[in-house]
C-alpha cells in the first residue's frame, strides 16, 4: 500500500480529517415533497408532452383509468368497451404549481367543448376528464369547472369529474411516445389539429 493511502486510512480510522468531513448538501436535503393529479385530454402521447413542459412537474406517465376492466391492453381501450379513458398520472412539486394551476393549464390544452372526444380522435377513451385523488382536488376541480362554466369564453364544458380509481400504466412504447418517435408523434399532431383547434378556442382570451 502506497503511503499516501495509509496516511489516509489512519486518519480515517483515528477520527482524522478524512474522517470529520461533512456530509455533502445532497446527502442532507430533505426528500422532496410531491402530489399526483390525474387528467385525460384526448391522445395520451399529447397530453403527456405538453404536462411534461410545464415548470413544477416532476415525472408524469401514460396509462388508462375510469373504466371496469382491471389491467386493460391499448388494444381493449381503444375497442371503448372498457370504459377507460387515456389518461396521464402527473407528479408534480406543490411548492412550485399549485393544483388550482395546473388545472389552468389543463383547459387551455384541450378541448372542453367536445363531448365525445378530442380533436381528430372520437369515442369513450378520448373524453376529457379530471380524476381528483381527494376531497381537496375534487373542490378544486368543480370550482375550476364552474369558473369556466360562466366565464363566458366557451360556450360548454364537458369536460368529466371523476373520482380517481385505479390507475393502470400504458405499454412501454406509449411512454414518452413524443420522445421516442418524434417523426410520426409530428404528423399525428399536426394532422390531428390540436394545435391549431387550440389556438383558436383559446387565443386572445385571458
Amino acid at each position: 500500500m502506497r503511503p499516501a493511502a495509509l496516511a489516509w486510512l489512519a486518519a480515517l480510522l483515528l477520527g482524522g480529517t478524512a474522517a470529520a468531513q461533512p456530509p455533502t448538501p445532497d446527502l442532507l436535503a430533505a426528500p422532496q415533497k410531491t402530489e399526483t393529479a390525474i387528467v385525460a385530454g384526448g391522445c395520451f402521447w399529447c397530453v403527456q408532452s405538453d404536462f411534461d413542459k410545464l415548470p413544477g412537474v416532476i415525472a408524469t406517465e401514460v396509462g388508462y383509468t375510469g373504466g371496469r376492466t382491471d389491467n386493460p391492453s391499448y388494444e381493449q381501450v381503444s375497442e371503448g368497451a372498457t370504459g377507460h379513458y387515456e389518461a396521464v398520472r402527473i407528479r408534480f412539486d406543490p411548492a412550485r404549481i399549485g393544483f388550482a394551476q395546473l388545472l389552468d393549464y389543463f383547459w387551455r390544452h384541450i378541448d372542453p367543448t367536445n363531448a365525445n372526444g378530442q380533436f381528430c380522435d372520437s369515442g369513450p377513451p378520448y373524453r376529457s376528464a379530471i380524476f381528483p385523488v381527494d376531497e381537496t382536488q375534487r373542490l378544486a376541480a368543480e370550482a375550476s369547472k364552474e369558473a369556466l362554466r360562466t366565464s363566458g369564453k366557451i360556450d360548454q364544458v364537458h369536460t368529466a369529474i371523476v373520482a380517481a380509481g385505479p390507475f393502470y400504466r400504458a405499454e412501454e412504447y406509449h411512454q414518452e411516445y413524443y420522445k421516442k418517435n418524434p417523426v410520426r408523434y409530428g404528423f399525428y399532431r399536426a394532422l390531428c389539429g390540436r394545435d391549431s383547434r387550440v389556438k383558436a378556442l383559446w387565443e386572445g382570451k385571458p
